[in-house]
């Protein structure tokens, strides 16, 4: 019998560790499939782009996983059984339940919403492609008027606000963040960022903690009433609770504990990548839910399935942080460079060049996942006869 590999999403992290999987292991060993809600390979980080009016390429993940031999399954995960090995999917048939050996959870996250009331019933956000569709038609309903408030003062939320503000000069746009803006940057880069706010014509509401989230609007913490077209959530992002549920061992978050390796500190045969991995960095700091960590942790996770299946030396990826990369609008961005300790450094890149590296490495990262096997030799290892994660391991 093949061994058996389950990838639950094919985000940046999933779909690359599923194509390298495939490349990398003889087909007679292991039988792959990759479970994703939508059909389409979606690009989280130009979801804002989306939102705004944006359109962006069609990546069909039939035709990503075409001759890889991955069966893709376009269906919701709803439980995942850590001891039982099996994980529940619910697709247009009906209720299926997929048995593993290996498991690769990759699902990802969503916007978090605090506890925050009026925000699940009220608010948009733009962690998911059909969230951010639904906030388009909502600025297509509103046409040349009508308010916009985007909560929060995040990357997401500094990226959605720009993006709206350039692409729908119409509207009346505002931000309104708990503390103060980007207040992790550098001088230079804060200033710029600044800059850019005043010339899209955005309002700006620092030190203003939302508490109530209204059809109409929204409502502050000392009483201050926001009144809104349209309320954009971007105040963060949270893992979903299937994790916490399946009896992995996960943090307070719900992010599920991994050791260097991407395995499961209580279930070793359970890999993670992506924003639901916890694990710390380079710099002793956990990894944040970015593009940049799903590529790190996508990459350590693959090289350790494969070491532990075939018995083959697991080589060890850098999980660095170096930095954040903002765009702001299409034709102005900023990639702030951070030290050691995650401190943001004095210099950064501005303007229209920082815009034009953040666009080449977001088409790159694309284009690496749209074709999950380019360049990659053929090397089909075969398995070991005891794969080293069938062996219970009991953390210390």
């Amino acid at each position: 019998m093949k061994h058996r590999i389950v990838v639950l999403g094919a985000g940046y992290a999933g779909a690359f560790t599923a194509g390298y999987l495939a490349r990398t292991l003889h087909a007679d060993d292991v039988d792959i499939t990759v479970v994703n809600a939508e059909a389409d390979f979606v690009e989280r980080l130009r979801l804002h782009q989306l939102a705004a009016g944006h359109e962006l390429p069609h990546r069909p993940l039939a035709e990503v996983f075409a001759g890889t031999g991955i069966r893709l399954r376009t269906a919701r995960v709803t439980a995942v059984d850590a001891e039982q090995r099996t994980v529940t999917i619910v697709d247009g048939e009906g209720i299926d339940q997929l048995e593993y050996d290996t498991l690769l959870y990759a699902l990802g996250s969503t916007v978090a919403d605090h506890g925050v009331p009026g925000v699940a019933e009220h608010a948009f956000h733009v962690a998911s492609r059909p969230s951010a569709l639904r906030l388009r038609a909502r600025l297509d309903e509103l046409g040349e008027n009508g308010k916009v408030l985007v909560v929060g003062g995040n990357l997401t939320a500094i990226e959605a606000v720009t993006e709206i503000a350039e692409a729908r000069p119409g509207l009346e746009v505002s931000l309104a963040t708990s503390g103060e803006l980007a207040g992790w940057l550098g001088p230079k880069a804060r200033r710029h960022l600044l800059r850019a706010f005043d010339r899209f014509g955005i309002t700006l509401h620092e030190h203003t903690a939302i508490e109530r989230v209204e059809q109409t609007g929204a409502i502050a913490a000392d009483g201050a009433v926001f009144a809104s077209d349209a309320t954009v959530w971007a105040a963060g992002f949270a893992v979903h609770p299937i994790a916490a549920a399946s009896g992995l061992a996960v943090q307070a978050n719900g992010q599920i504990t991994v050791d260097r390796q991407m395995r499961s500190i209580s279930h070793p045969n359970v890999y993670v990548a992506g924003d639901s991995v916890f694990v710390i960095g380079e710099n002793g700091q956990p990894l944040p839910m970015s593009c940049a960590s799903a590529g790190f942790t996508g990459s350590q996770a693959a090289a350790a399935i494969v070491g532990d299946l075939t018995g083959r030396k697991i080589k060890a990826t850098a999980l660095a942080y170096v930095g954040n990369h903002i765009s702001l609008g299409r034709k102005d961005g900023i990639f702030q460079l951070v030290d050691g300790d995650a401190h943001a450094k004095s210099g950064a890149l501005c303007g229209r060049p920082a815009a034009q590296v953040k666009a080449a490495i977001v088409a790159t990262s694309a284009w690496a996942i749209s074709r999950p096997t380019y360049g990659m030799p053929s090397r089909r290892h075969r398995l070991a006869t005891t794969p080293a994660h069938s062996v219970d391991v009991v953390p210390a």
